[in-house]
């Protein structure tokens, strides 16, 4: 699943703006153009395993009572931090689709398992050979 095709209901949003550190001239201290989205996990309607998924990309991000907090405040306009903000949203989501191929255990084949003790055999000799020498 790509981004572009995560589909966010409005509902499941809410936007706070809080006012940016960074670049921005005397602007920064009058204009509040950071962005915190928070998005109702709840509500976006996911998978059980996309919502563990999610859960562990989210991480700390992800609060007890199931909402996904995410603050952009890379530029200096609150739109441009509000695409920025639901973008990152939709890559996490996407991101939660994607299902892990089960790794399958295997184990060495016996001609592996007996050339590994010839290699060794040979270094352990090879090792032997580096003894004090003594003239008899």
């Amino acid at each position: 699943m790509k981004p572009e095709d995560v589909q966010i209901p409005e509902d499941a949003l809410s936007e706070t703006f809080l006012a940016a550190t960074g670049p921005g001239g005397q602007n920064v201290n009058k204009v509040a153009t950071a962005v915190q989205l928070r998005a109702n996990v709840f509500a976006l309607g996911l998978a059980p395993h996309a919502y563990e998924r999610l859960k562990t990309i989210a991480g700390s991000r992800m609060t007890i009572g199931g909402e996904l907090l995410i603050t952009a405040r890379r530029f200096r306009t609150q739109e441009a931090n509000r695409q920025d903000a639901r973008r990152r949203l939709a890559e996490m989501i996407a991101a939660a689709h994607i299902v892990q191929a089960k790794r399958r255990p295997t184990r060495p084949s016996k001609a592996a398992k007996a050339k590994r003790i010839d290699r060794k055999t040979q270094r352990g000799a090879v090792k032997k050979g580096r003894g004090k020498v003594t003239f008899d």
